[in-house]
């Protein structure tokens, strides 16, 4: 459980509250999963008065790395926390950073979450198996276009990073 932040004898926020708020930003690029369910926030701690939120890009040209950022700042300040971010390139994100419930999250989205085999194991849209790759680029520059061959359906896959 996080420690509870006081201030005047009063409880004003806790980690907890802080994870849970940012549980709800969405990615600017797929805002069907959370900054958090992506595995972009590392880590929340507070500094006196202020949230210090760890925050990973996904890579280090990611261009919607400015967005996320603001769009963390604005939802704590949303709560009247003042926060100060934090960047933290080493280790560097991973795929495995995204939550069960960020992979489930992307299927349901239509996006075929990264496999460590290299490639989609099913379509996110029917399920099949019969799969082919049509681009090692999709819609942003950690996806790729994949097609079903069993609903003819093209989709992004999220490539594993």
């Amino acid at each position: 459980m996080a420690a509870t932040r006081l201030s005047g004898g009063h409880v004003v926020t806790t980690e907890a509250q802080v994870w849970d708020w940012l549980a709800k930003v969405p990615d600017p690029e797929i805002p069907a999963i959370s900054l958090v369910d992506l595995g972009v926030i590392r880590g929340v701690a507070f500094d006196g008065d202020t949230c210090v939120v760890t925050v990973t890009p996904t890579y280090s040209g990611c261009p919607a790395t400015a967005v996320i950022n603001l769009s963390i700042e604005t939802a704590l300040a949303d709560h009247g926390v003042p926060v100060r971010l934090k960047q933290q390139i080493a280790p560097p994100w991973t795929t495995d950073w995204i939550s069960p419930e960020g992979r489930d999250k992307l299927n349901a989205y239509g996006i075929a979450p990264p496999q460590p085999a290299g490639g989609p194991a099913a379509c996110p849209r029917c399920g099949g198996t019969h799969l082919e790759k049509l681009s090692q680029f999709g819609s942003t520059p950690c996806k790729a276009q994949w097609r079903c061959r069993d609903c003819l359906e093209p989709f992004d896959y999220f490539k594993c990073i």
